[in-house]
């Protein structure tokens, strides 16, 4: 069984969010639903995949339908955030479990550009087909009866967006990390730490009782079980990289100088090729197989 805890509604115009911890990746992902309809909505759920094999494995996503369907809560949206590179997204099986239409920002388009350069694959990825919905800044939808508004806060991609549900809850994708853990990466292909040091005070600006749900927690040599729930106030107060008031300059300064230290995720130059495509794999070739294109030496690291 997946670890899992439930962040319980506050009361009417509040989700209940549960969190699925994919222990393989670090990554959180979310069922939020409306207890006054039922309805509901799956956030950057995980397709599992074994880079060493080059295979895929849908065991943890289905555990969470499973876990939807014993509640009765009916799926209507299937969201993302942005396009992962540590993780397979679910999002195009889901798709095909859920008859739900399937969601991501609309900037996406540009991260696409991006990697088609860096694929050198003028022709790939169309996420206007592959995506039902590419939300823009301060676009609205709802899930059941709760109001969701869709927040641009890139840094860590050019594209990532949060999601605000209900009257106190906000997906924050990689942007915050724990308050005892700081925030963040930022330097994949079209972040930007000072982006991000902006998208992190845009969501501190919400209203302080607010939850946050974080998209990675790998723990820390003083908390070994992983979590992934605090509050705007929480944030302020105890955040590594930001409590006590931390400029822009000082942050860009830390945030690069840790970025420098990190290695590229093991899954990433593989599943980008397919979140690209909302997780699915290309065309399949003569052989009825789909394969993937590796880019050589275009990520080298520093010595």
């Amino acid at each position: 069984m997946t670890l899992h805890k439930t962040s319980p509604s506050h009361g009417p115009g509040s989700a209940e969010v549960t969190g699925f911890y994919d222990e393989d990746t670090g990554s959180i992902q979310y069922l939020v639903s409306d207890p006054e309809t039922g309805q509901g909505a799956l956030i950057d759920v995980v397709m599992g995949f074994d880079p060493a094999h080059a295979s895929t494995d849908k065991s943890g996503a289905k555990e969470i339908l499973r876990f939807a369907q014993q509640r009765n809560i009916k799926i209507e949206w299937i969201l993302d955030t942005h396009p992962h590179a540590d993780h397979l997204m679910a999002s195009s099986w889901l798709k095909q479990q859920l008859d739900a239409p399937n969601a991501i920002g609309d900037k996406v388009k540009e991260i696409a550009e991006l990697w088609r350069d860096l694929y050198h694959m003028p022709d790939a990825f169309a996420p206007e087909k592959d995506f039902d919905r590419l939300f823009a800044d301060g676009d609205e939808f709802k899930i059941g009866t709760l109001p969701v508004r869709v927040m641009l806060t890139p840094g860590h991609t050019l594209g990532s967006i949060t999601y605000v549900v209900g009257s106190d809850a906000a997906f924050v994708n990689d942007t915050f990390m724990q308050p005892d853990v700081g925030t963040a990466r930022a330097d994949f292909p079209g972040g930007s730490a000072g982006e991000l040091y902006d998208s992190l005070q845009d969501i501190l600006a919400l209203g302080d009782k607010t939850r946050l749900f974080i998209g990675h927690d790998y723990g820390t040599d003083d908390r070994d079980e992983p979590a992934w729930e605090s509050t705007v106030a929480e944030q302020r107060r105890d955040n590594e990289h930001l409590a006590g008031g931390t400029s822009k300059d000082a942050y860009i300064s830390e945030r690069e100088d840790r970025d420098r230290t990190l290695a590229l995720p093991d899954r990433m130059l593989h599943v980008l090729q397919m979140n690209l495509r909302a997780g699915q794999p290309p065309e399949p070739e003569s052989d009825g197989k789909s394969y993937l294109k590796i880019p050589l030496n275009r990520f080298e690291k520093e010595s």
